[in-house]
């Protein structure tokens, strides 16, 4: 088990305004690591980098030479009233966090105009897509048809809030994808936020390697049934999670990761 970019995740990333669930975090550092140890090769994406706390997890999870790429419109924030833009706070925490960023991989505009060579131009194939754009039901069925179609055989796409009932229409996207692509992708890992899929002929590959993690050790794991594929589900207790939240809110980030072991 990797220590130091554990200690990254729970203490360092968390000064990065944003928000990723500790499960998802560590669903995030396993599948990425799996794919690395297997030499399973590709870029990475994500739609939707917000200031970069999910970004940065995966450029620290992949390490310094594996190209990740950032697709978002940026236009938090105006300069002219001293604010510093999103843009320039991103690119800003990748420095304070050693993580610098490539600008060449930066997409800075609306993905569902995108052509999946912009993409792959950059990267190649993705191993790994992560979904956190748009949450209407027209931004979920492009990004989705945009990650499928940059997608390596390997390749994992994570989307996010497919269950949030404040986003129901990702959840109504999410489920119309799989049905339209029901003999080819399949999830095969849920979090109360994130819902993970592959091609159907990896699914057993990503089951075992979620159901072995040492980094998931911690976290309940329930079969479910979704769409006709089975999936395993991480139950992250309540208590838990309240404990998790009081020591960060307490100053004790360096501390909190003991709560997930």
């Amino acid at each position: 088990m990797n220590a130091n970019i554990r200690k990254f995740i729970f203490n360092d990333l968390q000064s990065v305004e944003g928000y990723i669930d500790p499960p998802d975090a560590l669903v995030f550092l396993t599948l990425l690591e799996t794919q690395t140890e297997r030499d399973l090769k590709g870029g990475v994406a994500e739609i939707g980098v917000f200031y970069g706390r999910s970004y940065f997890l995966m450029k620290a999870a992949t390490g310094a030479r594996q190209p990740v790429l950032a697709i978002d419109l940026f236009d938090l924030n105006d300069e002219e009233d001293g604010t510093p833009s999103q843009y320039r706070r991103f690119l800003d925490n990748g420095e304070r966090l050693g993580l610098p960023i490539d600008e060449n991989l930066i997409i800075r505009g609306d993905s569902t105009a995108l052509p999946p060579s912009e993409i792959t131009d950059r990267i190649g194939q993705t191993r790994f897509f992560s979904i956190d754009g748009g949450h209407m039901l027209h931004h979920v069925v492009s990004d989705a048809a945009l990650a499928v179609s940059t997608l390596a055989p390997h390749g994992v796409i994570a989307f996010d809030d497919t269950f949030n009932p404040a986003w129901p229409e990702v959840t109504i996207g999410v489920a119309d994808f799989l049905r339209q692509h029901d003999d080819a992708l399949r999830p095969f890992c849920m979090t109360k936020y994130k819902t993970y899929v592959c091609r159907s002929e990896f699914h057993a590959f990503y089951t075992e390697a979620i159901r072995n993690a040492a980094h998931l050790a911690a976290f309940e794991q329930v079969e479910t049934e979704f769409l006709g594929s089975t999936a395993i589900r991480l139950n992250n207790p309540m208590g838990r999670r309240m404990v998790y939240e009081l020591m960060v809110h307490a100053g004790m980030r360096g501390l909190s990761e003991r709560v997930y072991r």
